[in-house]
């Protein structure tokens, strides 16, 4: 087992992943190199928990920056860090997971919390509700109950975010498309039409693969990806949706896929092959960082002109069911939640602050994340937010396999009907636990 502490956790690692906030299409888990076992004690009667993320060098800088005022508020309690990218982060955990060896602490998302539970790894947090070590009231929209499953509290979310239409403001007033809360997903297609004719770029990014998007749009349709123990949808659907996305790729209307990968990391919105993408919110500054226009957050497009199908997802801290300091562990994600500064520290990196508290503490000054918070007012405001569905254990490879099967879709190496029935035999195992 890899040792480490605070030096190893302030230094950090140097990573590449320069993505803001979480998600859905976006989200996952991380681990730490920490002593094993769980948290320690560490002489003088305090205590030592570990907490680890994923995200990029700025998002630790931030994040080490809140732990330094946790410690003065609570002398007794260190905190011992470690932060991965994504991907590396998910392999970590699994083995820590799997070794008995989580982490205290823990980012964290929806679309695990079955999985982990299942795997006995989660901490049912109510318990310490109960005992006042955490607050679970004022948090905005009913996000207190983004993280309970089969009523136990797996996860307090810390930072909210919704799907979005995000366009290239200057490209979509030379197409004279200005889109509208209720517009229909007929009244996008003939968008993407004008952006292509009038300004010589596909419409759209390519939407085929984002599977939150998907989600939304069958709830538009009164159904759902996921159920508690399964798919929502049948292989008629989603070849519905996937010949949908070959016809638009076809015309001109989504971007061309081979350069669309071929730009990557760099999105096809921010490299002008297209006039609009989905995603998080919270992704926002992305484009502006990597692009040369002005971007906006434009309302989803419906299939009745009301519901979108919406929710705010959200980050999340967890903790392992084995620490043995779970008043510790309780207190530090109640101080991460709720305490202003931490708001003032973090702004919008992970999402919206989730307390009213938090939220009211940090006004954003640029316009990227003022652009963001009027997005979520909106939503609210417009009354189309929804209940989250469950993700049911294995959800997690069912996304990674839904993006991998669209995209070689995309590339022309399967066929749709291949496609939908790959996607279906992998899902088909991956549910089955």
């Amino acid at each position: 087992m890899q040792q480490g502490g605070k030096a190893e956790g302030r230094t950090g690692r140097r990573t590449i992943l320069k993505a803001a906030g979480a998600s859905l299409a976006v989200a996952g888990l991380g681990a730490t190199a920490t002593a094993c076992g769980g948290g320690s004690g560490s002489g003088g009667g305090t205590v030592t928990i570990r907490y680890s993320w994923w995200g990029a060098e700025d998002r630790a800088e931030r994040i080490n920056k809140t732990i330094d005022l946790f410690e003065k508020k609570y002398p007794k309690i260190k905190v011992k860090t470690d932060f991965q990218p994504y991907t590396d982060f998910w392999k970590k955990f699994n083995t820590q997971a799997s070794g008995g060896n989580p982490p205290d602490v823990f980012q964290n998302a929806i679309g695990f919390l079955r999985k982990y539970d299942a795997k006995n790894v989660l901490l049912d947090l109510g318990g310490q509700v109960k005992a006042g070590n955490l607050r679970m009231d004022g948090f905005r929209a009913g996000l207190e109950k983004f993280g309970e499953v089969d009523g136990k509290l797996l996860g307090v979310p810390v930072g909210s975010n919704s799907m979005a239409l995000v366009i290239d403001k200057p490209v979509y007033a030379r197409a004279g498309v200005k889109p509208e809360q209720g517009w229909t997903w007929d009244d996008f297609e003939e968008a993407m039409t004008r952006v292509r004719d009038r300004t010589g770029r596909a419409g759209d990014s390519g939407m085929y693969g984002v599977m939150y998007l998907y989600d939304l749009y069958l709830r538009q349709n009164g159904k759902a990806f996921f159920t508690e123990d399964g798919l929502g949808f049948t292989e008629a659907d989603l070849t519905r949706w996937w010949t949908r996305a070959e016809k638009g790729v076809k015309s001109g209307l989504f971007a061309d896929p081979k350069k669309v990968a071929q730009i990557k990391p760099k999105s096809a919105l921010s490299a002008e092959l297209a006039g609009s993408e989905f995603t998080w919110d919270n992704f926002t500054v992305r484009y502006t960082s990597e692009g040369k226009s002005e971007y906006g957050l434009a309302p989803l497009p419906t299939t009745d002109g009301r519901r979108t199908g919406q929710y705010l997802g959200s980050l999340m801290l967890s903790a392992s069911k084995r620490t043995r300091h779970p008043e510790e562990v309780a207190r530090f994600i109640d101080f991460m939640v709720h305490d202003p500064e931490v708001a003032r520290i973090m702004g919008y990196d992970r999402g919206v602050p989730t307390t009213q508290a938090q939220y009211d503490a940090y006004t954003p000054t640029d316009p990227v994340d003022k652009a963001i918070a009027a997005y979520e007012e909106s939503l609210v405001t417009a009354g189309v937010l929804e209940p989250i569905t469950p993700h049911p254990n294995g959800a997690d490879i069912c996304e990674a396999a839904f993006l991998r099967i669209a995209e070689e879709m995309a590339l022309g190496k399967r066929s749709v009907d291949d496609a939908v029935r790959q996607f279906f035999t992998e899902s088909k195992t991956a549910l089955a636990g």
